[in-house]
């Protein structure tokens, strides 16, 4: 288009914004609806994944060492198992920790650490704490301890007294627990993509509706030779602005809804704070939700104006 068409398009689409108020009023409202449904899908998804995230960090596999496994022999199992691809860390704790931190957990029990005490050795032996990449790698790590049983042994003795993975009850919440979060993100993401798809269903039957009421104007232009380009240009015009409108509105909707459910957030789900997360990721909210809101208009404008206007 010439430079003189375009001007002449864009005047044409802001008039026709500004000339049908009622209706642009409602397109821009159900397009506000739809890019907060977005938005509110992307606040969901950093929500879910850090809840499922802490979920993970919960599960780990503890080996537990006899009283006379050698140090070096356990910070060398260390050094193996860190080098597995499945490993994401793994903290050693040694018999004196153990200790410590058993006396600790049971510093209101006077009658245990009398009995601690009465010992007068150190019972408890070094653990590896390990966690993994993915919870349904635990079962991995503790199959390649157990095909190396001959391997970890100091002489004829083997270090290993336990391996808390073959207990069936932490067994079984491990697998129960990668089942949780497996779900949930098949559940977040069907959830997620049906309200999407609901608004944008919603917002093309309205921008449809908008279009409708300029179909007399629509047929002039026809009859005086309009090319189809020419006469869609102004619409999807119009369909742009309702959705950079709708994209501002909805960016200023989420700085009082984020600020008033961050402490709540943050307490609940993982520690993350939505506000705090909103304003440091801002330039990414306002790609998605302004890109969207354009593009939404601009296509269902165009789909509209050819599928139902017969243009």
């Amino acid at each position: 288009m010439r430079a003189t068409t375009i001007r002449r398009v864009i005047k044409a689409g802001f008039q026709d914004f500004w000339r049908n108020g009622f209706v642009s009023f409602a397109s821009v409202l159900i397009m506000v609806f739809t890019l907060f449904i977005i938005g509110l899908a992307l606040f969901s998804g950093v929500i879910l994944s850090t809840a499922l995230e802490e979920f993970r960090d919960k599960a780990d596999m503890n080996i537990y060492f006899t009283t006379d496994a050698p140090e070096d022999s356990i910070l060398e199992l260390q050094a193996t198992l860190s080098a597995l691809p499945e490993v994401e860390s793994i903290d050693y704790v040694s018999r004196e920790v153990a200790l410590a931190q058993f006396r600790e957990r049971h510093q209101d029990d006077q009658l245990t650490l009398q009995a601690l005490e009465e010992l007068g050795d150190n019972p408890l032996g070094a653990v590896l704490n390990v966690k993994t990449h993915e919870i349904t790698q635990y079962e991995a790590v503790a199959n390649f301890l157990r095909q190396n049983q001959e391997a970890l042994s100091a002489g004829n003795a083997p270090i290993i007294e336990k391996i808390n993975y073959y207990d069936d009850a932490h067994r079984q919440a491990i697998e129960r627990l990668a089942e949780i979060t497996d779900s949930a993100r098949l559940v977040g993401i069907a959830v997620i993509t049906l309200f999407m798809a609901i608004t944008i269903a919603i917002c093309f039957n309205t921008l449809r509706l908008a279009i409708y009421t300029s179909r007399d104007e629509i047929s002039v232009m026809r009859l005086v030779g309009a090319t189809g380009a020419y006469i869609r240009a102004p619409f999807m015009v119009e369909g742009v602005l309702y959705g950079l409108v709708a994209g501002v509105v909805t960016l200023m909707l989420f700085y009082p809804l984020t600020w008033w459910l961050g402490d709540t957030t943050e307490g609940f789900f993982g520690g993350i704070n939505v506000f705090h997360y909103y304003l440091a990721n801002f330039p990414f909210f306002f790609a998605v939700i302004i890109g969207s809101g354009v593009l939404f208009g601009a296509i269902a404008s165009a789909l509209a104006v050819r599928r139902y206007l017969k243009v």
